[in-house]
């Protein structure tokens, strides 16, 4: 499987998975469609989206992808995850099928979702890609709505070595005669998006251009606050967000332009659910490991910005934090070159590098070797638990400690904390 093995696993093409949708007759037909795609962001897209719908009172499907902490946190109907049952259910019926077909994880897992979805007579589900978007197992789909959150130098050897060229692979969930909705967007990909959009006949819009965001603030009761624009007009005010992340505030146009879309295909969205959806995507979702906060007096925070653009994100947030001495709990993978996100980390930290325990973690004393020629000073450490415990007994109460790198560092780490917030000040 990607998610433990990296590039063996990827497989170019739809083959199985046109074959396994055939086979289960076509499921993902059974109900309407988000289709989002993009380097970072689309996972909080996605939740954002999904909430807003189940605060509208649709029976919403979510598939995202990887899991953090649980296999099925990828398949979750009005943010209630698949049940043990139907995954063991479902792979012992087919399993005659899967020695047949040899599909790869993610292709498997993309047609047990659809057929989920379909059993269980959802109005509309949220697909988040798992890779690219003209090759990915989830673009069989047709939506009412195609989002593409952004566009960063990720996957490069699937997805190309430019901007152009993987914004290209992306823009390969646009569908004839649907909508588009672009998050953010530069220089390099736009003229991608709207060469790929009138190709389409799609309608495209760039979210930023109608909503804009300047500025959030957080409350006493730990959620951000935005105030949204339409030139000078305010379109949405004080809109709570319980994302806590800076970088939502990027994602957040894609979102509402969004919406606006979906009330245009005919949903009822009404105003007060994009208020009460977002005040509550933790909740409503189960999403987890976006600036999470786990604990305080040390003020320990975790996320899993993994790219150059999402760790540039992170340490924007870390800069506007207050603290005395920085702790950063750190790990990568393998099959990527660390270089463009080591020279982004601040010296001035104390690092305790760490390796994840899935085969294409980098090994921890590899990695610390890397850092050293950055700049970057601490231990490594054998195991994700020890190189926490290690920094939450080296941090003062007025430190901070941040745990990141990878999504299955974040994943480890929050087996410490399984439902969340739980250290008292």
């Amino acid at each position: 499987m990607f998610q433990r093995t990296g590039p063996a696993a990827y497989k170019a093409n739809l083959d199985n998975t046109h074959a396994l949708d055939t086979y289960f007759g076509h499921p993902h037909k059974k109900f309407k469609t988000v289709h989002i795609a993009g380097t970072n962001g689309k996972g909080s897209v996605c939740h954002m989206i999904s909430a807003i719908l189940q605060s509208s009172g649709y029976k919403t499907g979510l598939f995202t992808s990887p899991h953090l902490l649980d296999f099925r946190e990828r398949f979750r109907i009005n943010g209630e995850m698949i049940t043990e049952e139907y995954v063991c259910r479902f792979v012992e019926k087919n399993s005659g099928l899967i020695e047949k077909i040899n599909p790869s994880f993610f292709e498997w897992t993309t047609l047990m979702a659809f057929n989920y979805f379909a059993e269980m007579k959802v109005d509309i589900a949220v697909i988040e890609t798992g890779m690219g978007g003209r090759l990915d197992s989830t673009n069989i789909i047709t939506p009412i709505v195609s989002v593409i959150t952004n566009i960063g130098l990720d996957h490069t050897q699937f997805l190309g070595n430019s901007l152009e060229l993987i914004a290209a692979e992306k823009c390969g969930i646009i569908k004839k005669n649907i909508p588009v909705v672009i998050g953010e967007s530069q220089p390099e990909t736009a003229g991608v998006y709207k060469s790929f959009s009138e190709k389409m006949q799609s309608e495209l819009y760039f979210s930023t251009e109608k909503y804009s965001i300047n500025a959030s603030f957080q409350s006493s009761s730990r959620k951000q606050i935005m105030y949204v624009r339409n030139g000078e007009n305010l379109i949405y005010e004080n809109l709570s967000l319980d994302l806590l992340g800076l970088y939502q505030r990027k994602n957040l146009p894609a979102v509402l332009k969004t919406v606006d879309c979906l009330r245009e295909a005919g949903l009822s969205i009404p105003r007060e659910a994009i208020y009460d959806g977002l005040l509550h995507v933790n909740r409503l979702t189960g999403l987890r490991g976006r600036w999470e906060e786990l604990a305080h007096n040390p003020l320990t925070i975790c996320d899993t910005g993994h790219n150059a653009e999402g760790i540039a994100e992170v340490m924007e947030q870390i800069r506007h934090t207050a603290f005395q001495n920085l702790h950063i709990v750190f790990g990568t993978v393998s099959d990527k070159d660390p270089t463009k996100v080591l020279s982004l980390l601040p010296k001035e930290a104390k690092y305790y590098f760490t390796k994840a325990d899935i085969p294409r973690a980098l090994d921890s004393l590899l990695l610390k070797k890397k850092a050293e020629v950055f700049g970057l000073k601490g231990e490594a450490f054998p195991g994700v638990k020890k190189a926490y415990e290690a920094a939450r007994s080296a941090a003062k109460a007025e430190d901070l400690i941040f745990i990141g790198g990878s999504t299955f560092v974040v994943g480890e780490l929050l087996q410490q904390f399984p439902e969340g917030f739980s250290i008292k000040s």
